[in-house]
């Protein structure tokens, strides 16, 4: 008999285990028809903002808008400059050029994936305005590090969180160090809604007011608008269902980390293999797992042939991307972020999985690596 089809996330289990309680949130929602800015939203915020240790949430509709708003409530604007890494997904630039500022790329560092703190002061000027940080894949960047370059130079950081749901950097959550740090709850995410949402979190009060009237049309109460802005606001249903998912994170965060440990144990040790690597000072939460491989599209093609899914983060680094052509960026740039992209693979990685499941991917990848070793 063949093998079930294994993909790369599974959310109908996760929706299986929970289905209840987010059918009772739903319906409490609808009931009270409690839409926009409802109870939900309030209650998620005050709830997200403890599990983070941050003083303030603001729920949105995005994580990318999380990050612009929070630009645009800093003052960062046309002129400005913002350095961020080469290797992320785009909305951590695009969100900076939406603002009117430049996103200045520095390399990645090779073990990590996430910002090289080595690169950061060589790339400061005059212009620049903070220094934001990707807690790629769900492992926390060195924030230690970059706060203190960014002290040296009186920067603020910004965190994005996007993939970081719940992670720890030498014991403070991910979300509560930086000037803000912005979270999306894509449905694939650690933490994820049943569509597009996010939130902003911060220690700032003033950066946390001057948001939320952002996401609503720039009001300061109905009708009294402060300042010309958008509608970039959560959704009461998201945020009931996210409120229900919330009591679970740690717990799936956990079953994350036995299944990184099973990968760990059960790949092969070969040269053509690189598998992540995860700081002692962090609590990595995996969102991805992500391996480098050689040959990586025959390998891919082997594991889908084989019923086991997997993804390519990110296949174009930033700078080479079509959207940012008039930067004039050229292969080479940033040699690090470039050598990684055509070999990252994302194996299966959510918290249902068996250690039956684990044990598949990892036979299969050793088979395809195996079968193209030189003899």
């Amino acid at each position: 008999m063949a093998e079930k089809h294994l993909p790369l996330v599974d959310l109908k289990a996760q929706h299986a285990a929970i289905e209840a309680d987010v059918r009772a949130a739903i319906e409490r929602v609808t009931t009270n028809a409690d839409f926009i800015l409802g109870a939900d939203v309030a209650e998620f915020e005050a709830e997200y903002a403890r599990y983070c240790e941050a003083t303030h949430c603001v729920g949105l509709d995005s994580g990318m808008s999380a990050l612009e708003l929070g630009m645009r409530a800093m003052g960062i604007g046309p002129g400005d400059e913002v350095i961020t890494p080469a290797g992320s997904f785009i909305a951590s630039s695009s969100a900076i050029s939406f603002t009117g500022a430049t996103p200045i790329w520095v390399d990645v560092d090779a073990r990590t994936y996430n910002i090289d703190p080595d690169q950061i002061e060589a790339a400061i000027t005059d212009r620049t305005k903070a220094i934001m940080v990707v807690h790629l894949y769900g492992q926390p960047a060195d924030m230690d590090r970059v706060m203190e370059i960014a002290r040296r130079h009186g920067l603020p950081v910004i965190e994005d969180a996007c993939q970081s749901h719940g992670a720890r950097y030498k014991g403070r959550r991910t979300g509560s160090m930086g000037a803000f740090a912005a979270f999306s709850f894509y449905p694939s995410k650690n933490l994820g809604a049943y569509g597009d949402a996010g939130a902003l979190t911060t220690n700032d009060p003033e950066l946390a007011e001057k948001v939320r009237m952002m996401r609503n049309y720039g009001q300061r109460a109905k009708y009294e608008h402060v300042y010309l802005a958008w509608n970039r606001r959560l959704d009461s249903l998201q945020a009931a269902v996210l409120r229900v998912k919330l009591r679970h994170l740690d717990a799936w965060n956990q079953s994350r980390r036995t299944v990184a440990s099973l990968y760990a144990e059960l790949l092969p040790a070969l040269p053509s293999l690189g598998l992540p690597y995860s700081s002692p000072e962090s609590e990595h939460v995996y969102h991805l797992y992500v391996v480098e491989v050689e040959n990586r599209d025959r390998v891919q093609s082997e594991l889908t042939a084989q019923g086991i899914g997997t993804g390519i983060h990110y296949p174009v680094p930033i700078h080479l991307q079509e959207a940012y052509r008039d930067r004039g960026f050229r292969p080479g740039t940033f040699p690090v972020t470039e050598s990684a992209a055509p070999r990252l693979l994302s194996l299966p990685m959510y918290p249902e999985l068996t250690e039956r499941d684990v044990r598949r991917v990892a036979e299969a990848v050793a088979a395809s690596l195996s079968s193209s070793a030189p003899a």
